[in-house]
């Protein structure tokens, strides 16, 4: 390897002088240091004419709010269904339990990453492995994915939010996530000084996961096994279903959508990963015995015309996920991809596509939401924009609904949650050859 050559004083004081030189530099560092560079870089005339109508609004309430945690995948899922379960139960506003859904899914994280791992400690793999140390830095994360949300509706239901309300971690997950975490990196310590002794690595493994339940009910509470449901629909009608298990729950007011039987599709710009085929990334999930988290790789321009259709024809939600950070404009509400004008403030080329992003590492998918409505071009088939319900409350925005530029989806949304029946013969037919697995580390395992 080559010595690295210092930045000497001389190559600093021409940057100095560059710089100084510039009146263009020096009057952008004068706008940035006062106002930021959201401000000063934002494309005055494209946030003015980025429209809020849309030939198609799907309704589905009152924006829901994650607070200071990363469960944008299980609120945006929930809405989705909860949209299903207002329109059975006639009512104008529901909301599932965010809460209950993340305690059952942490629990189930807690006995997938242990017997993972305990696997892999059986196997010889190396606890300074590139493997084990990144399974050990992601652990009790809150993000997640379409399929392990549906492991977890599937298997445990969901209830009304006012019947497992929030509390302060679940709002705030950051101490409980690090208690979580420091029990199993301890649990991961004493697998591998007992390795090749069967009976202790299970008793490690009961104890930790003894451990993470009563951590979690300490921070969420104890979620319900059952409970009594009434309402009274918006027509004024009263309704009572008498005492009910969450999973039933689930099945009476959700389960005749068919959600539990999408699939999720994915824009891996990547020429190595061909569209048409089916993708999986190793270690990832959360619900062992449930589904794998795969995807089918299509291209964008059909995860688009799946979701207009859905919204058009359907007139239901469509959960996705996107890189959300880049052109975005958090308080108005807004993305398209000359929102803002970074690089003609820095004078820099900001010039990767979305395979380069990817392969760089400079975008993945980091944050899930729902697609609630779609502006369509005359024509009937082209889309201008895409209206999306947000998960960070109703006072940004508009009440907490994004406008999304149809320019913007090409470029960072990444994956969408679809009905299986919509696929063409050929994309079924590849649902069900195996996947190509991908590792642990991929940035298509990116959790929303």
């Amino acid at each position: 390897m080559s010595e690295l050559t210092p930045l000497s004083g001389e190559a600093l004081d021409a940057l100095r002088g560059e710089f100084d030189a510039d009146g263009t530099s020096r009057l952008a560092m004068n706008a940035v240091t006062a106002a930021g560079i959201e401000k000063v870089a934002r494309n005055y005339d494209r946030a003015r004419l980025l429209q809020r109508r849309f030939s198609t609004t799907v309704d589905n309430g009152e924006a829901t709010h994650q607070d200071r945690s990363g469960r944008c995948w299980l609120f945006s899922s929930l809405n989705v269904a909860r949209f299903i379960a207002k329109k059975n139960m006639n009512l104008k506003e529901f909301e599932f339990s965010q809460n209950y859904a993340m305690y059952y899914d942490k629990l189930e994280r807690v006995n997938y990453f242990l017997k993972d791992v305990a696997a892999l400690v059986a196997a010889g793999e190396p606890s300074d492995s590139r493997l084990m140390q990144h399974l050990l830095a992601d652990v009790m994360g809150d993000g997640g994915q379409w399929t392990m949300a549906m492991n977890v509706y599937k298997k445990y239901g969901a209830v009304p939010k006012d019947l497992f309300p929030e509390t302060e971690s679940s709002k705030n997950t950051g101490a409980m996530n690090n208690q979580l975490r420091h029990m199993l990196h301890t649990a991961v310590a004493h697998l591998y000084a007992a390795a090749g002794d069967q009976a202790k690595t299970d008793e490690i493994i009961a104890d930790a996961t003894a451990a993470g339940h009563r951590i979690l009910t300490i921070h969420l509470g104890e979620p319900p096994v059952s409970f009594d449901w009434e309402w009274t629909d918006a027509d004024g009608e009263f309704h009572r279903d008498g005492e009910i298990t969450p999973v039933e729950f689930w099945k009476k007011y959700v389960g005749p959508a068919g959600l539990e039987d999408y699939v999720c599709l994915v824009d891996d710009p990547r020429a190595e990963h061909a569209k048409g085929k089916k993708i999986g990334i190793e270690h990832l999930g959360n619900v062992a015995g449930g589904d794998p988290t795969e995807y089918l790789n299509v291209p964008n321009q059909f995860m688009k015309d799946c979701v207009r259709t859905i919204l058009v024809e359907q007139g239901i939600p469509v959960w996705f996920g996107a890189d959300c950070g880049p052109f975005m404009d958090r308080e108005n509400g807004a993305w398209a991809t000359d929102l803002f004008e970074y690089g003609k403030v820095y004078d820099v080329d900001f010039d990767l596509d979305k395979e380069a992003r990817v392969r760089f590492g400079d975008s993945a998918m980091n944050h899930a939401m729902a697609f609630a409505g779609v502006d369509v071009a005359d024509d009937g088939t082209t889309t201008r924009r895409w209206r999306v319900e947000n998960s960070w409350g109703a006072k940004i925005a508009d009440k907490g609904y994004f406008t999304m530029s149809d320019d913007w989806f090409t470029e960072y949304v990444y994956e969408v949650a679809v009905p299986k029946s919509m696929l063409p013969a050929e994309y079924q037919a590849a649902l069900e050859e195996p996947a190509t697995m991908l590792p642990a580390w991929d940035p298509m395992g990116a959790l929303a």
